[in-house]
């Protein structure tokens, strides 16, 4: 890869000076267009024990971004690639209204500062702009730095627990999700722009089983933690594996099948719960495995120490929390499994939705349980493992009962729209979990632990 690099007198300069002068008006139209877009995704990715994130108050406030440096990569002939260096230490007015199911309270975002690279792709023609598309993403490498206090006017962060974390989950989920490399916003700037090699497409199917965990660390004052494991590639489609009561050492042999969509730069994330019926699940430790160094085809086993936070700035805790066991195999994708894994994901991301609008699931982050699968076609999704008796399949939900299929369904009972799924046993259209040896098609989205 070759970049070019564009002299400061020549090009930043020059960049910053009529940014500053344009500030003004992008704030007000960015304004209406941030405001508009971010609250859905908030709503989308608002985590458990939040009913609703809206903002009272949003403005980009009055000091312009900066450009620090500019590279031009020369990749392949019809597209300029180029990474722009930029950071704002911004003063914006941002107010959050926080409406939680023990306490109300606006909240107010400040000492904002942020650093990251951001690729822009230039998609080339020989019309008239002579641009026919552009893509827009944050690089994963160096990471994205985005800061801030949170300040709760008339009122305490302490009124909701873990509120600051749940916040800073919510805003690290959607950057991840939606805008760091390899996801991207691609923008056609003609008609009937074919943009097909611009967009993110899967690359292969990731299978982790795992197997076991040794010498976690108990967090609960009378008995022993009860455990079990989220893990995703992308906080999107998250899947988790059933509870393992009153054990540190536990068992689960649970495998799921994850989608990869760029083996070079993505990474399988874990993070080892403890189950609490009457308040938030804690965390007892988070482990990352890399995607590119694993041989196709080819099972491998981990044991991956878990750690308090997987930002090294963040993480001073040097205790022992314990270990986790993995076996993993990854398979690239043929051209025709591409299209499959492309169309599921597509397929997924609506059935997200329909749960969410049914009031099934609270928003498209709540985790469905690991035990799911893909059968047939036009038969719908069910679930193979049952927790207390109470399950949910596929589409066709009504006021908390789904019916399926030919006769195939469930009952849920009382599911409320914390997404908190009784029977653990719920269906999800993007997640695929074997248990045990009982196979399955397509990876599942994510739930919080009830």
């Amino acid at each position: 890869m070759q970049a070019l690099h564009m002299h400061p007198t020549f090009g930043v300069k020059w960049l910053n000076k009529h940014l500053s002068k344009l500030w003004p008006f992008v704030v007000d139209a960015a304004t209406v267009v941030v405001k508009e877009s971010v609250e859905p995704l908030l709503d989308d990715y608002r985590p458990p024990g939040i009913k609703s994130l809206k903002f009272s108050k949003f403005s980009l406030g009055n000091v312009s971004p900066k450009i620090e440096g500019i590279r031009i990569q020369n990749l392949q002939p019809g597209q300029i690639i180029m990474d722009i260096d930029f950071r704002w230490g911004g003063n914006p007015s941002i107010i959050l209204a926080v409406d939680a199911v023990v306490a109300s309270l606006p909240i107010q975002l400040k000492d904002l500062q942020v650093y990251t690279v951001i690729r822009v792709i230039f998609q080339l023609s020989e019309d008239i702009p002579c641009i026919s598309a552009v893509v827009v993403a944050l690089l994963a490498d160096p990471e994205p730095k985005i800061d801030y206090t949170l300040k709760a006017i008339g009122g305490s962060l302490t009124a909701v627990p873990g509120l600051s974390d749940m916040i800073d989950d919510t805003v690290n989920s959607i950057v991840s999700d939606m805008l760091l490399w390899p996801h991207r916003h691609v923008v056609k700037l003609g008609v009937n722009v074919d943009t097909s090699d611009l967009e993110l497409k899967p690359q292969g199917r990731l299978s982790v089983t795992v197997v076991k965990a040794t010498s976690l660390r108990n967090k609960e004052m009378i008995g022993k933690s009860d455990p079990y494991v989220k893990l995703y590639v992308r906080p999107m489609f998250k899947v988790k594996t059933k509870v393992i009561d009153d054990e540190l050492n536990p068992e689960w042999n649970e495998t799921f099948d994850l989608i990869v969509e760029d083996k070079e730069t993505q990474s399988v994330i874990f993070e080892v719960y403890d189950e609490d019926k009457l308040q938030q699940d804690k965390r007892l430790g988070v482990a990352k495995l890399a995607v590119n160094p694993l041989e196709p085809e080819i099972t491998q086993e981990f044991t991956l120490k878990l750690l308090h936070s997987l930002d090294p700035i963040k993480n001073r805790d040097t205790k022992d929390r314990g270990t986790l066991h993995l076996k993993v195999k990854y398979h690239p994708f043929t051209k025709e499994e591409q299209l499959e894994a492309l169309e599921m994901e597509k397929q997924a991301i609506e059935e997200r939705k329909r749960l969410k609008e049914a009031g099934v699931i609270g928003s498209t982050m709540d985790a469905v349980g690991g035990a799911a699968s893909l059968v047939g076609s036009g038969v719908g999704f069910v679930g193979t493992g049952i927790g207390a008796g109470i399950g949910l399949v596929g589409s066709g939900i009504g006021a908390g009962a789904g019916l399926v299929g030919s006769g195939i369904g469930a009952v849920g009972s009382g599911l409320g729209k914390a997404g908190k799924f009784m029977g653990r046993t719920v269906t999800g259209p993007f997640s695929m979990s074997r248990k045990n040896g009982s196979s399955s098609t397509a990876p599942q989205p994510d739930q919080p632990s009830a």
